[in-house]
């Protein structure tokens, strides 16, 4: 199975089915972090668009030492950050994001199991929400990006313990905050 780079290096080359393949492999956890960055679906979405066109436009090539993935997170981290400049500060919404349009269609599910998950997406948005932003943003690094932490260090231009603490943290917070349903209620009203 070829790597990202050589995916990339191929749809360069003409093979447009390479871009289909990376596109794939990368669209669901780029979606999330954004989405879990902003808590805008529709800003989400828009960075998201232009976070790929960037990466099909550019024509600058990795460097061995950085990762296909950390560029592309890299890529997203900043375009979202030129849209917050150009508006002054972000507005975090708390809207509900259709997973559906980047991720696999759940048709197994009853109604009551498919209610039960959008709570559970909506206390766990409302609890990320209450971290705060150098927490978050590495926290949905690792987990949607499955970045390493010095990856995660190199996008964030952070020293890896510091990388390393605020994981911690987050993780702590967040596990404190799902744990209590009352603070969960409370984080969603």
């Amino acid at each position: 199975m070829p790597g990202d780079a050589q995916l990339l290096q191929r749809y360069r080359s003409g093979d447009s089915e390479a871009f289909g393949v990376l596109y794939a492999r990368h669209r669901l956890g780029l979606f999330r972090f954004l989405c879990g960055l902003c808590g805008d679906p529709a800003l989400a979405e828009e960075v998201f668009q232009d976070t790929w066109l960037s990466l099909i436009r550019s024509d600058s090539e990795l460097r061995e030492a950085v990762q296909f993935k950390t560029w592309l997170y890299q890529i997203a981290r900043n375009r979202l950050i030129d849209h917050w400049r150009k508006q002054g500060r972000h507005q975090a919404l708390h809207d509900q994001y259709d997973e559906q349009q980047h991720g696999e269609p759940d048709t197994s599910s009853s109604p009551d199991q498919q209610l039960g998950l959008a709570r559970d997406q909506q206390r766990l948005q409302a609890a990320l929400d209450d971290l705060p932003a150098e927490q978050r943003e590495v926290f949905l690094l690792r987990a949607h990006g499955n970045l390493e932490l010095g990856e995660i260090a190199e996008l964030t231009h952070t020293p890896a313990e510091t990388v390393k603490s605020r994981l911690r943290y987050a993780v702590q917070k967040l596990r404190r905050l799902l744990a209590d349903p009352t603070v969960a209620e409370e984080l969603s009203v």
